[in-house]
């Protein structure tokens, strides 16, 4: 049984052969490109991709480029390949969101380990499909549906939904709202809650009214 799927980005192609084997024999499945634009086309057209392993000097698009873009779409886990040993390059790499930073030469065996533990960390599979009343959020896939048919939702409207799916039946401030889906960085006005609910709601038909206003207060998920 495959334990999921791992997009190995490097332009050497003896380096992902060597860590396509070690991750094939852990019953991984493995996509493979060799620089910054083939690794984004087959992202996107991936919507199951459990984890990436991403070399930094690569052509046409390097990995902080790969890095940035893919950070824009999905919270995916990231190891970050580099050749060169610079604190600055590992620095940037944990401010564009990278997991986990490896030093070439490395121990296969030691990325396939690193690689088990991060996926492990962040509960792969555990709890990627939520369900109620006919809506389902694929989270891995990055895919919600209502009653089957696929909705076409912002990637905010997604984690949104998402949120509020994990916390059925729970009365949520918007000041939570904001600082579960939005983070705490974002300095923007609470409102903007309001806005991509009632783009939601929208999106979500008759079952839009799940969603339950409290006033003075938040809202409320429940079927």
């Amino acid at each position: 049984m495959d334990k999921g799927k791992i997009l190995v980005v490097d332009d050497e192609s003896r380096m992902r052969k060597l860590v396509r084997d070690f991750l094939v024999k852990q019953n991984f499945e493995v996509l493979e490109a060799g620089d910054g634009e083939e690794a984004l086309d087959i992202f996107y057209k991936t919507k199951d991709i459990s984890l990436v392993i991403l070399d930094v000097m690569m052509p046409k698009l390097d990995g902080w480029g790969v890095c940035r873009e893919i950070r824009k779409e999905s919270k995916v886990p990231i190891i970050m390949l580099t050749a060169r040993g610079d604190e600055r390059d590992e620095l940037l790499g944990f401010e564009l969101g990278v997991d986990e930073y490896i030093s070439k030469p490395f121990s296969p065996k030691i990325l396939v380990a690193r690689v088990e533990a991060i996926l492990r960390r962040t509960n792969v599979g555990a709890t990627d499909v939520l369900e109620a009343g006919g809506i389902e959020v694929n989270k891995s896939a990055h895919i919600a549906t209502i009653d089957g048919k696929p909705m076409e939702l912002s990637y905010k409207e997604f984690e949104l939904l998402t949120y509020f799916l994990e916390n059925q039946g729970i009365a949520l401030s918007r000041e939570k709202i904001l600082n579960s889906v939005w983070n705490y960085d974002y300095f923007g006005d609470a409102r903007t809650i309001d806005t991509h609910v009632k783009k939601l709601r929208s999106k979500m038909g008759e079952k839009g009214e799940y969603i339950k206003t409290i006033w003075g207060m938040g809202y409320k998920f429940e079927v």
